[in-house]
């Protein structure tokens, strides 16, 4: 019988735990395809899960990681062949499925997207769901008319993963990119991957009326709460406003003047959800015209596999700037 390491998560007494342990493929989600996984990655989610700080998973055991890269070794479709390498995002992994920290992973044919010609499955996890939660993120603003020409981009909660790679996917594409951070000392870093300008949440006056001055061409949002409110007050007519996150807050107060005088567009990005057809698109353009050509700078650490169960504090407590790849094997 075939065994494997996987970082198991669990819940006993009402406590979340999660550990490294041997595992068999019977113990396993079923699915179309087996992938011998080389690669992950950490996002915010996986550390919320992995955690218990958040409710993440929606049944026991799961294995955790939302993200996973390898080489297919068994395949029930012709779509998808043995030595394929590919990548999966999202799709449920580490929610009701079985996700990425694992030597094994099966996963249903729906969720697979072949890794671009021009990328390795390192370079893939480098970029992974925060990357492709950016990269998603430009191209439905775009989609909806967004260009260079309109002004600048701010990208709020910069130095995290999707800010991270926006920043540097918009710089390519030629839009000036405005960075917004409370980190006074990751001004160089944001800087070198692409901001033209850096603003500190802390020196924001977000003001009260309905309509501030129109200053930016658009933005991509990782907070949520009062720094939302106020990009829907400040963003110029026909703007696009990406909503992503909620690090700061779920909530958003704001009134209706803004779309109807000035036609703002407050765009919702599901990366778990998005339908193959376009999830494949996507990941073609990241391949190709959203490349992030610094991922080296934002993504320079990997950890090994055995290291990952200490890695997930540091997230928690907002100490991590860019992104991180487990070297699975």
């Amino acid at each position: 019988m075939t065994t494997f390491r996987a970082f198991q998560i669990d819940e006993k007494d009402n406590q979340i735990i999660g550990t490294l342990k041997a595992l068999n493929l019977s113990d396993l989600c079923d699915g179309d395809v087996t992938i011998r996984v080389t690669h992950s990655t950490i996002n915010y989610k996986d550390a919320l899960a992995a955690t218990g700080k958040g409710k993440i998973l929606r049944r026991f055991p799961l294995i955790g990681g939302i993200d996973l890269a390898g080489e297919v070794i068994a395949s029930t479709t012709d779509e998808i062949k043995i030595g394929d390498l590919v990548l999966v995002n999202g799709c449920g992994l580490s929610e009701t499925r079985d996700g990425g920290y694992t030597e094994l992973a099966r996963v249903h044919k729906e969720a697979i997207i072949h890794i671009p010609n021009n990328m390795n499955p390192h370079q893939a996890m480098q970029i992974g769901t925060a990357g492709y939660t950016a990269a998603l993120a430009i191209n439905n603003m775009e989609h909806n008319g967004q260009t260079p020409k309109a002004g600048p981009i701010l990208v709020t909660g910069a130095t995290g993963g999707v800010g991270s790679v926006a920043i540097n996917m918009l710089a390519s594409k030629g839009y000036e990119v405005i960075a917004l951070t409370s980190k006074t000392d990751k001004l160089d870093y944001l800087k070198n991957i692409g901001a033209t300008e850096v603003l500190m949440r802390d020196d924001l006056d977000h003001g009260k009326r309905p309509l501030e001055k129109a200053v930016w061409g658009g933005a991509i949002d990782n907070l949520g709460g009062e720094t939302l409110t106020w990009l829907t007050r400040t963003v110029k007519y026909g703007g696009n406003i990406a909503c992503i996150g909620l690090a700061a807050s779920h909530k958003l107060e704001t009134t209706v003047i803004p779309l109807i005088l000035r036609a703002i567009n407050l765009l919702g990005i599901n990366s778990v959800d998005t339908p193959r057809t376009l999830r494949k698109r996507v990941w073609e353009r990241i391949g190709d015209d959203l490349f992030p050509k610094d991922i080296g700078l934002i993504a320079p650490k990997i950890i090994n596999f055995d290291d990952l169960p200490n890695a997930f504090d540091a997230y928690i407590d907002g100490s991590v700037s860019g992104r991180v790849v487990v070297k699975i094997q």
